[in-house]
């Protein structure tokens, strides 16, 4: 009886037509109605949704027959070292095969290390300065400003280093090294102190907040067309694009940078490794579908540190969606 009068007790507080009914799914059954009309004078703000239902975007791949989104390929040349030196211009940098807030803690290490001072740190924009020192066989005291930036790719960093001689008159850092031979030195010395030391890098939570680690290229869809943004100068873009062309199973039949235009071939994957990949996307045919095809792949100038990479035919015209995809998305991986 004590048990059927409290099952009785928890029907009448808690049960359909009880004091405090389960409303969790009476929403699948609740009729839509009209919203409350307010005279103009009076606020809504009190009335507003909890939970407003955002307005249905646009997507330029809604015209177009759905299929379940490829994986990036993951390409051995991006990953085969911890540490490459690269260079353009008489610019050099470090490309490191780890999110800038891991590298920023490595590049401390290393001065401490080396019994060099730090003077300054910004972690949000980067910067590691020294303190001024002098080194074996050089007359003038010298200093050195490390900059972490985000890589090209996700998960990746670059390393430049800037040297400046001491003098009276100017204390400012310039705009370029003072010493070119002595900046290489350093970014040779701490290059080889990242590579020997990445199995063991740890992590600045404040750098990995202030840097980003989502890298500076991304696959994108307009209604016209698949393009790669890549956020770089276009001399630095065309460079990096050319040789990931070339890492990318393409050949370069001819170029034009002034118009920044690559007529290439596309012969296909050259090992096992892509093969596979290759195989899921298009198959498993003995053949590629694409070996041997010709395409124009086009760099634009959208702004100082931006540039559009689009693929198109031969003769510059569309190319299939799908296979505009896929071949962008084999380039965006191999681009540092």
């Amino acid at each position: 009886m004590i048990l059927l009068g409290c099952l009785s007790g928890c029907s009448w507080f808690f049960g359909e037509d009880g004091l405090f009914p389960d409303n969790a799914g009476r929403y699948q059954t609740a009729p839509e109605l009209a919203p409350i009309d307010v005279p103009p004078h009076l606020s809504t703000e009190a009335i507003q949704p909890d939970y407003p239902v955002p307005p249905v975007a646009e997507s330029a791949q809604l015209a177009t027959q759905f299929e379940t989104p490829r994986p990036t390929p993951l390409t051995a040349n991006n990953q085969a070292d911890s540490v490459r030196i690269q260079s353009l211009s008489g610019e050099r940098w470090a490309l490191v095969n780890v999110a800038p807030g891991q590298l920023w803690p490595q590049v401390r290490t290393f001065l401490t290390t080396s019994g060099i001072g730090v003077a300054a740190v910004d972690a949000e924009a980067g910067l590691i300065d020294t303190q001024w020192f002098k080194l074996e066989d050089q007359e003038l005291a010298v200093r050195f400003r490390f900059r972490v930036d985000t890589g090209v790719q996700r998960n990746t960093a670059e390393l430049h280093v800037l040297q400046q001689n001491r003098s009276v008159e100017d204390v400012s850092w310039p705009p370029e090294s003072d010493d070119r031979d002595l900046e290489r030195k350093m970014l040779q010395d701490v290059s080889q102190y990242l590579a020997n030391s990445a199995e063991t890098a740890p992590i600045s939570m404040m750098a990995d907040r202030a840097m980003s680690d989502s890298g500076r290229i991304t696959l994108e869809d307009t209604e016209e067309e698949t393009r790669i943004r890549l956020a770089l100068r276009f001399d630095r873009a065309w460079a990096s694009v050319v040789k990931g062309t070339e890492d990318a199973d393409f050949v370069i039949d001819d170029r034009d940078r002034s118009e920044g235009l690559l007529y290439v071939t596309f012969v296909g994957p050259q090992d096992d490794e892509d093969s596979g990949w290759f195989d899921w996307l298009w198959g498993g045919e003995d053949e590629h579908p694409l070996a041997g095809h010709q395409f124009q792949i086009h760099l634009d100038r959208a702004g100082d540190e931006l540039t559009l990479i689009t693929l198109r035919g031969p003769d510059g015209g569309a190319v299939d969606r799908r296979d505009q995809q896929a071949l962008l998305t084999i380039l965006r991986g191999n681009i540092s």
